[in-house]
């Protein structure tokens, strides 16, 4: 199940709602605990037995840390054990198939691997509890006593299935109390329909001249196509998991609970450095704390900080991803970020501002290509045509035909992206006083209703992270 679909809408939600509000406060924890396992074996019903056993582990860890953290020998074998059982259980869901391919290749084996399908949202929950067991052992956090508040953190359907990567700590005080008001619930509502907008009415559409352009042979891609196709790409996937993120964010709210930023208009960004502190906060500050600094970070020199900054990045695109392009994918930023803390940085710092951006948008929209093309020679000869190597036309009359179909789909998007509109709404709600609350609740009705529209009269529904 997913958020963007009439099942959730308009039977799930509002019965999970109105359960919630139902039940008195010390009961809401067991409501959602069991709402959440509910939505997550809706579609996969065998691997919610997975995703119990890993909440119990880390939570019998957490506990056995817990008592024995101030004994350090106990305390580090217990962590130890709890890290590699959940990186066993990652590694032969998510990589296996794509480790023993690759033996096959290099040695000329034929070593046969059960091909599972990948449990949903296995890589944000593994990371959670990860950083709960790690933070307990740290004294950052006291173990959780009650299975059922942990249970919830764990589980919990409005970011369980993309995130954001909320840390135990971020809501451990709003496990055991929160409040919710009208203000606030109206205003998860409006977080909730923003990001369905995002996703169901932009990424959606323009996820539509991707599909075609990819789908074009790549002998007959022109240089025009190839440029409005990936162009859709960069909005689609941006439009779609941070679409999904504000829903993720709107949920939270409609609960009581307040999760982590995880987009911040990456596209305005004048560095590499600075669009990845803006695109998928969570990953970021999630490998940052549980990897990179307890690497070393940049403690002992230029050397290792480059060595950790590579570490990182390539384990960021192993996250993504049990192929090689997503491998190569994360690799090329994080050269561009090694490149930008020797040299670049300083460069950029003189260039104008529209300098930067273009800088930015060149290295990000081809990253895209690595990203999308899990077979790498094609993603080479589609960034190749790209920039017009061995192509006979740059223009033809479908590409100039999908340019005025989309042009302005485009354009609306680009300006979306920017903070303007985000200032425009909130000014309006502010300055109109009741009026601009009016419209304001106007628009979010209409969003809903074309969003819904849209779901009932439109197949194409893909969601770009569920694979992750």
């Amino acid at each position: 199940m997913v958020f963007s679909s009439l099942i959730f809408l308009f039977q799930f939600l509002p019965a999970v709602l109105l359960v919630y509000y139902l039940s008195p406060n010390k009961l809401r924890n067991a409501v959602l605990f069991a709402a959440s396992l509910i939505f997550y074996a809706w579609g996969e019903p065998v691997y919610i037995i997975l995703m119990i056993f890993t909440t119990v582990f880390d939570y019998i860890n957490g506990l056995v840390i817990g008592k024995y953290r101030h004994r350090k020998p106990i305390a580090k074998v217990v962590l130890f054990i709890s890290i590699c059982g959940s990186l066993a259980i990652l590694g032969f869901f998510k990589y296996s198939g794509f480790v023993v391919s690759n033996v096959n290749d290099l040695f000329g084996l034929h070593i046969q691997v059960a091909d599972l399908p990948l449990p949903v949202g296995i890589s944000f929950y593994t990371f959670q509890t990860m950083s709960y067991v790690v933070d307990v052992y740290l004294g950052k956090v006291p173990a959780q006593r009650n299975f059922v508040a942990f249970g919830t953190y764990v589980t919990m359907f409005p970011q369980l299935v993309a995130g954001p990567i909320v840390k135990y700590g971020d809501i451990a005080e709003q496990l055991v109390f929160r409040k919710v008001t009208l203000e606030r619930f109206g205003e998860g509502a409006e977080w909730f329909i923003r990001g369905l907008a995002k996703k169901v009415l932009l990424a959606n559409n323009i996820g539509l001249l991707w599909t075609n352009v990819k789908s074009t042979p790549m002998e007959e891609l022109t240089v025009l196509s190839a440029w409005l196709g990936i162009l859709a790409f960069t909005f689609q996937i941006y439009f779609d998991f941070s679409g999904y993120s504000d829903m993720a964010r709107g949920l939270g709210k409609m609960f009581g609970f307040e999760f982590p930023e995880n987009f911040n208009h990456p596209y305005i960004s004048r560095s590499v450095t600075e669009f990845w502190r803006r695109w998928h906060i969570s990953l970021g500050s999630w490998f940052r704390e549980y990897v990179y600094i307890p690497l070393g970070g940049n403690r002992f020199g230029l050397g290792k900080q480059f060595r950790n900054l590579l570490i990182v990045w390539f384990l960021t695109g192993l996250w993504h991803g049990a192929s090689w392009n997503f491998i190569v994918w994360g690799l090329y930023f994080g050269c561009f970020v090694v490149f930008e803390k020797l040299f670049l940085l300083k460069w950029l710092k003189h260039w104008p501002n529209w300098a930067g951006h273009l800088y930015t948008l060149l290295i990000v929209v081809v990253g895209w290509v690595f990203f999308e093309f899990e077979h790498l020679p094609s993603a080479w000869i589609f960034i190749s045509t790209m920039f017009g190597f061995g192509v006979q036309e740059w223009v033809d009359r479908q590409a100039l035909y999908e340019l005025t179909t989309y042009g302005g789909l485009l354009v609306l998007l680009a300006l979306c992206t920017t903070p303007l509109p985000g200032k425009v709404w909130e000014q309006m709600k502010t300055r109109w006083n009741s009026v601009g609350m009016i419209a304001a609740l106007a628009f979010s009705i209409i969003s809903l209703v074309l969003s819904s529209a849209y779901l009932v009269f439109e197949d194409y529904n893909p969601f770009l992270y569920f694979r992750f």
